[in-house]
């Protein structure tokens, strides 16, 4: 390998730095350890491919939008959707604290 910047052997001036970077990216590679991805903590859900909770989806979609994706303003919307999904076996049921959600925001939220 000469450093030089000229290849005498192939007569191609950068030759060498093709070589030098072939070989430090195959180094690289099997030096690093393999990644193994783990599950998500709540495990897995299915998706909602017949669509039972689009409409409540849309809505909690459309009123982020309005709101410049102020979560708090939609909340209830997507309290609404996550209970569909819940409904429908499309996630496992679950604690509305643990989600977030406490009667007393809904109290306070409806009483308004």
């Amino acid at each position: 390998m000469n450093l030089g910047g000229y290849d005498s052997v192939n007569g191609n001036r950068y030759n060498w730095i093709r070589k030098f970077t072939q070989e430090a990216m195959s180094s690289l590679t099997f030096q690093q350890k393999p990644f193994f991805p783990s599950p998500p903590d709540k495990g897995s859900f299915p998706l909602d491919h017949d669509g039972e909770c689009k409409k409540q989806m849309l809505k909690y979609l459309l009123c982020l939008n309005q709101k410049e994706n102020s979560n708090a303003e939609c909340k209830l919307l997507a309290k609404d959707y996550l209970q569909c999904r819940m409904d429908r076996n499309l996630m496992a049921q679950e604690e509305w604290d643990k989600l977030g959600f406490s009667e007393k925001q809904d109290d306070s939220k409806s009483k308004t």
